[in-house]
């Protein structure tokens, strides 16, 4: 945790969104979804590491309840469903260029069940010969077995192989969208699709829940429902 004074953190939170409408101020359990990652990014980071960009002005009234992490309100252009969230950490890291940071956090509000101890364990395995280091889990779905591609109008595995059940096959990691440790060097230099030294972390799927349509908030609440029966 030494880079830790050398870090942004960056939680991604614009007003429009398809699949859930207003998801970032919609009440999961007893709080906004939002809340959820600000109050991981504040266990860990001062207030003046933490930027919350959004262009919403709703979301950004709240977000400040918390303290002084909204710094601006992101401009039209970079709040469409077009702009990447390399777009959206660039602009923030501009928007800091007399600070000299070594690594972006991007703590995305849609992950939930992320918790601090998932946010330590990538900074701990961050160093500045890694592009990224991420959270992931471990699919049920594996290019050696059952995903296939379309190659002249037949199906055929994603990856050659000769296995014939799952269980051989060397795991597949999904990217679960929770935590992203980013060299901020290697962000501004190429595409995080094409960063070549990337470390996992790894997590459990009912912790890597993502929140992007209606059926996975409902597993959500499911989910907070029986924790919370649990601690009764």
């Amino acid at each position: 945790m030494a880079i830790v004074e050398e870090i942004l953190v960056v939680i991604p939170a614009r007003g429009g969104s398809k699949g859930i409408p207003r998801k970032n101020l919609k009440l999961l359990g007893e709080k906004p979804l939002i809340a959820y990652a600000i109050e991981v990014a504040r266990e860990l980071f001062k207030d003046t590491q933490i930027c919350v960009s959004t262009d919403d002005e709703e979301i950004a009234d709240f977000a400040k309840t918390y303290g002084n992490i909204v710094p601006f309100m992101r401009p039209a252009h970079l709040s469409t469903d077009e702009a990447s969230s390399q777009d959206v950490i660039l602009h923030a890291l501009d928007f800091y260029s007399e600070k000299t940071f070594k690594a972006v956090v991007l703590l995305q509000p849609t992950s939930p069940f992320r918790k601090k101890e998932h946010v330590e364990a990538c900074l701990d395995m961050f160093d500045s010969s890694i592009d990224m280091v991420t959270t992931v889990y471990e699919s049920k779905s594996n290019p050696y077995f059952n995903l296939m591609e379309e190659k002249n109008g037949f199906l055929v595995k994603s990856k050659e192989s000769d296995f014939t059940r799952r269980q051989d096959c060397p795991p597949a990691y999904e990217l679960n969208g929770a935590v992203y440790v980013i060299n901020v060097t290697s962000i501004r230099n190429k595409l995080i699709s094409r960063f070549e030294r990337v470390k996992k972390v790894e997590m459990s799927p009912l912790e890597s829940i993502d929140l992007d349509v209606p059926l996975d908030w409902k597993i959500a609440e499911l989910i907070m429902s029986e924790s919370a029966k649990t601690k009764e």
